[in-house]
């Protein structure tokens, strides 16, 4: 977790809790556990790295809003160091170009513990100074390469097509200016294994654009069941439903509009093709079958699923759950089987969720963000119904760790591939970690 600089002054205001521990040398110390709380004047958050197993930032040319992890071709991995590739889309400053950034991260190693630094260090006795500087810098030095296509507006949403193939990455955007568009970034990721690829925002035109929307939205999922359907939903309730042809797409021009105001997510499900999910601004989740008449395609209505808007959902691969975080910072786990009311309710964030995802492969546990710029991670595994007190202040037993030091978080998503590692994007930066939690 975070903790406050020890060099820092605490406050009252501060949560805090302590009890003893024993090093490995058999050593009595203080462990404290922080919760969060407004930094005061002075005080500057650190991260406790021996609370992470690797923690690496990058920063783009301007902030992201949105952003999607490859299934690259390394294939599931263990192992250091790491390399990953994302893509990501900017909201450049007034008056600079917005662009798609496709990364290719890599040399992530993780942390160093005490004993294998003092190792290390031993190591280093016998070896000619100038060599090893060299040396380490090239090994605990992350890199980011990057490739970028210019956009034309902000971009609210990105999502990377599931069944990518050698010839073909497809990848969709949702523009501010009420466009979606289709881009094949094949080259731009050959680019990046390449010396000499070209670091200038290169204008291409995407494989496929699609105007139809009545204004801009956020709503965007491609299906993980059929290769290359694609689901978009507007500010005006509608959603689209695109059909892949041999050479473009068919977006349907009935759409599914039993939302009553601005669809915020939309989630196909992992397992049945045809059926998906929404959640929008009017409170409510929406399961759709798409074999249905438009009109009649909604299946089920969660009324009032949150106090106020509900902004993400995310469909378990493996349970029949969804998980759902609205503007009135809970979070709730649905069960398919019955509707009728949550499974489990979690209040912890101070502020609006941004983004809810389960973990790929355990289908316990997810992640959260919100804006009062935390990352959540929870473990529905943990059965206790008793709360955790510290200081007066109860603590869900299921959340399992806090992750802080970005401001105004956007998304998180875990990396398909790489067990326990996880990305975040915010005002400033990105954040790659894997937490000795997960």
């Amino acid at each position: 977790m975070m903790g406050i600089n020890e060099e820092d002054e605490m406050t009252e205001e501060q949560t805090e809790t302590t009890e003893t521990g024993t090093t490995e040398t058999g050593e009595k110390t203080q462990l404290k556990t922080y919760l969060p709380k407004d930094i005061e004047a002075g005080e500057e958050l650190t991260p406790d790295m021996s609370a992470y197993e690797m923690l690496h930032t990058f920063r783009a040319r301007a902030s992201c809003l949105s952003f999607d992890v490859l299934k690259d071709r390394l294939g599931p991995r263990e192992g250091y160091p790491i390399t990953a590739y994302t893509v990501a889309g900017t909201q450049a400053d007034k008056g600079k170009k917005n662009s798609v950034i496709i990364m290719k991260m890599s040399n992530l190693n993780r942390e160093q513990n005490e004993e294998e630094e003092k190792e290390e260090e031993e190591k280093s006795d016998d070896e000619d100074v100038e060599k090893e500087d060299d040396e380490e810098d090239g090994k605990s030095k992350e890199v980011l390469e990057t490739a970028e296509i210019y956009h034309q507006g902000t971009v609210n949403r990105i999502r990377i097509c599931p069944h990518s193939t050698d010839a073909k990455t497809y990848v969709a955007t949702w523009s501010e200016k009420g466009k979606v568009h289709i881009w094949d970034i094949g080259p731009q990721l050959s680019s990046l294994e390449t010396a000499s690829s070209n670091k200038d925002v290169q204008k291409v035109k995407p494989v496929f654009t699609f105007g139809g929307h009545v204004e801009e939205g956020f709503g965007m999922d491609w299906s993980p069941t059929r290769q290359g359907y694609l689901l978009t939903g507007d500010c005006t309730r509608h959603i689209h439903l695109w059909t892949p042809r041999e050479s473009d797409w068919l977006v349907s021009q009935q759409t599914f509009s039993s939302h009553h105001e601005s669809v915020e997510d939309i989630q196909w499900s992992p397992n049945e093709e045809h059926v998906f999910a929404s959640c929008s601004v009017d409170k409510t989740i929406r399961i759709w079958d798409d074999r249905a008449p438009h009109h009649k395609a909604c299946m089920i209505t969660v009324p009032d699923a949150h106090t106020s808007d509900v902004n993400v959902i995310n469909w378990n691969r493996t349970e029949p759950f969804i998980v759902s975080g609205g503007d009135d910072g809970v979070l709730k786990i649905w069960d398919l089987r019955k509707l009728d009311s949550h499974a489990a309710l979690f209040k912890h964030h101070s502020g609006p969720i941004t983004s809810v995802e389960w973990h790929p492969t355990d289908s316990s546990v997810f992640g959260a963000s919100g804006e009062d710029n935390q990352v959540s991670l929870w473990d529905l595994g943990v059965e206790s119904a008793e709360p955790l007190v510290i200081n007066d202040t109860e603590v869900p037993p299921q959340l399992l760790f806090i992750h802080q030091g970005q401001e105004e978080i956007k998304e998180l998503h875990w990396h398909p591939f790489i067990s326990g590692l996880l990305l975040t994007t915010s005002l400033n930066d990105f954040n790659v970690f894997k937490t000795i939690s997960v």
